[in-house]
């Protein structure tokens, strides 16, 4: 009863709520429960999704601050007070909302994902989920 009470992210293992789609992401639970978002092993294979998926907005679209990549992750037009959030991720981290990150930056990063984890879930993260997520990410484990 307790699993069906939890936040989708935390059920699913997938912290900052990775939507379905035809991506077969490493980690991946082998029954995929939710329509809608991926369920992933653990939060640590849920994390390494996330940093993935930033990186990659680093990288093809050109999305290096915390304003432009929650403006991407969490648009106004799909119901989301974006500014609200981009607040929330800014007061978490102590990043000011246009500072340039690096995606193979663990000190920009972790962080970043934290926050937008607290977000996504609405409880504090396990920063040891995270740091093996990110491990996971770097290819060390």
């Amino acid at each position: 009863m307790e699993k069906l009470n939890k936040q989708r992210g935390l059920r699913n293992c997938n912290p900052l709520n990775i939507r379905r789609t035809a991506d077969l992401w490493q980690g991946l639970a082998e029954r995929q429960p939710d329509p809608e978002f991926f369920t992933f092993r653990s939060m640590a294979w849920g994390y390494r999704a996330a940093f993935i998926v930033l990186r990659t907005y680093c990288h093809k679209y050109g999305l290096r601050t915390v304003r432009d990549i929650i403006a991407r992750w969490a648009p106004p037009e799909d119901g989301n007070d974006t500014e609200n959030y981009i607040r929330k991720v800014c007061v978490l981290t102590g990043f000011p909302p246009d500072k340039c990150l690096n995606p193979y930056d663990p000190s920009h990063m972790a962080p970043l994902v934290a926050a937008m984890s607290r977000v996504e879930c609405g409880v504090k993260p396990i920063m040891s989920q995270i740091k093996e997520g990110w491990s996971l990410y770097m290819g060390t484990d």
